[in-house]
């Protein structure tokens, strides 16, 4: 699927997290997988290919991409460009790792606002 969100496959790192939370995206299921350790893991959007960017809006450089049916952690979220995509429009990017954000439009978090912290 092609969307601005979208380019080539990269491998999934572990300390990833981003995303875009938006209006009326979510559903009310609930999209986390608890691992061991405590950490939750959020699904992308079923056969999206996510862009994982330096900053949170589509100008930043792209850092790699998420294959189709990743999970990621959102470390903390923060407010960016407005972008739409599966789970709605949102201005609010999930920060995956230091320096790493995902639209939160392409993030399943089962909420349509903040669901962590804010990032600094």
């Amino acid at each position: 699927m092609a969307v601005d969100e979208v380019n080539g496959i990269n491998e999934l790192d572990g300390n990833e997290a981003g995303g875009e939370a938006g209006q009326g995206q979510h559903d009310a299921a609930s999209p986390s997988v608890r691992a061991a350790a405590g950490a939750v893991y959020y699904p992308v959007a079923p056969g999206v290919q996510v862009n994982v960017r330096r900053g949170p809006n589509t100008g930043s450089q792209i850092i790699k991409v998420l294959p189709e049916d990743s999970r990621v952690t959102i470390r903390c979220q923060t407010r960016g460009e407005t972008v739409t995509g599966p789970y709605g429009t949102t201005d609010i990017w999930d920060s995956i790792a230091p320096g790493q954000y995902v639209s939160d439009a392409y993030v399943k978090t089962g909420a349509d606002g903040f669901v962590t912290i804010r990032c600094a």
